[in-house]
């Protein structure tokens, strides 16, 4: 039965998505017994059960079978699907090595680049129109950054790696037309042979199980907490429309700013002008998306 939109509630569980995403991020605090490559394998293990039951009881198999009959039909779709599986990998890693290697303000820095990123990409890649918001906020976003050259020479390497590697990801989705559930099932199920092999060479919980099962039990809680993640996320899409969802992307790096804080990371003061010219690129594309869902919802009611 066809239900109609609700937006409030549509809001309510993408906020909760990004607040378990935050959760993860922090949970990795809990698991410095383990190496970042044996707790990326554990979040893969675990969570592609849970997606692929997801998408089971939402009728999104078909997507599935329709890219795997493409493997067969098109020449070099597999190498396709192979490099946008190493990109989703790299950034699912990076997500869970980072905080706890003292990298978690440049990831939540990268997260905070990325939509200007994305508008570039678009721009260069598929011509996509780029309006004055979105002109001013990459100004701002090109002063922060050149900010940070001067500083360093270089933004940090896990920076470059999320602004950079999920707009490549996210091209090739677009560009080889696997953009939805489908596509990302498929690079989570190409991804388990590297997560057995991680869980097996790391080998922590697994000879843990001898002597205690807390190990388990903390690895256990990072499964559902992915899981959880990926279900609220999913489950707010069909009550958002565009102009929304993408506003309530930046939700998730402002909580995992708070975390990076929470786990003992600081902003130096020569930082600041980065990280203030980044955010004020980020609420000129949130003031851009408040005006054009404002002028969606005048449309709609005229």
């Amino acid at each position: 039965m066809y239900s109609a939109p609700n937006t409030a509630l549509g809001v309510a569980l993408n906020v909760i998505a990004s607040v378990f995403f935050a959760l993860m991020f922090a949970y990795t605090a809990l698991l410095t017994a383990l190496g970042g490559e044996e707790i990326y394998g554990w979040r893969i293990f675990l969570t592609f059960p849970c997606l692929t039951l997801f998408i089971l009881l939402r009728g999104y198999w078909p997507q599935v079978v329709s890219i795997y009959q493409r493997l067969y039909r098109e020449r070099y779709f597999w190498a396709t699907r192979l490099v946008s599986s190493f990109l989703l990998g790299v950034q699912l890693w990076l997500f869970m090595w980072a905080p706890v290697n003292g990298y978690g303000l440049a990831v939540s820095l990268g997260y905070f680049i990325l939509p200007i990123t994305m508008v570039i990409i678009g721009r260069i890649a598929f011509n996509d129109r780029m309006s004055r918001f979105q002109q001013l906020a990459c100004v701002f976003a090109v002063l922060g950054i050149l900010n940070q050259l001067a500083l360093s020479q270089t933004l940090t390497w896990p920076t470059l790696a999320v602004c950079l590697g999920y707009p490549g990801y996210f091209w090739l989705r677009r560009k080889t037309d696997t953009n939805n559930i489908g596509g990302l099932w498929l690079d989570m199920a190409l991804s388990l042979p590297v997560s057995l092999f991680f869980i097996i060479q790391g080998g922590q919980v697994i000879s843990a199980l001898d002597t205690s099962l807390n190990l388990l039990w903390l690895v256990l809680g990072l499964g559902l907490i992915s899981a959880l993640a990926l279900a609220f996320q999913a489950l707010s899409a069909p009550h958002l429309n565009l102009s929304l969802f993408g506003l309530l992307i930046y939700v998730e790096p402002v909580l995992l700013l708070l975390v990076a804080f929470l786990l003992g990371e600081t902003i130096s003061p020569a930082e600041w002008p980065t990280y203030i010219a980044i955010w004020l690129a980020v609420m000129v594309l949130v003031l851009e998306g408040v005006r054009s869902l404002r002028k969606q919802q005048k449309l709609s009611k005229s």
